[in-house]
């Protein structure tokens, strides 16, 4: 179970790079035509979907920015605590039971 929880807690540091990482590009103006740039945004605002809308600004890049930093919030908060649980999953396999 350790072993998931780091695989977990991995899995989502990446997922979170990747959106914080489109939000970036999308706010420095990266140039759109660079495969990098083009893959990481597209990346971005797939795994950012079902975040997309909550919040309406008058800048589109600051939507977008605030979008995507509600969908890093909640990745990193659901993944943190799918890790404690599998911690104590882990922690109570290695107890004796009376």
């Amino acid at each position: 179970m350790v072993l998931l929880a780091r695989i977990v807690r991995i899995a989502a540091a990446v997922v979170c790079g990747i959106i914080a990482l489109a939000a970036v590009f999308i706010l420095l103006d990266a140039n759109a035509s660079n495969s990098i740039v083009s893959t990481v945004r597209d990346w971005g605002k797939t795994l950012a979907g079902p975040f997309d809308g909550i919040f309406h600004l008058d800048s589109a890049k600051w939507t977008v920015a605030l979008n995507y930093g509600i969908a890093i919030l909640v990745y990193g908060i659901v993944a943190g605590l799918v890790v404690r649980l599998l911690a104590s999953v882990s922690a109570g396999r290695g107890r004796a039971v009376a």
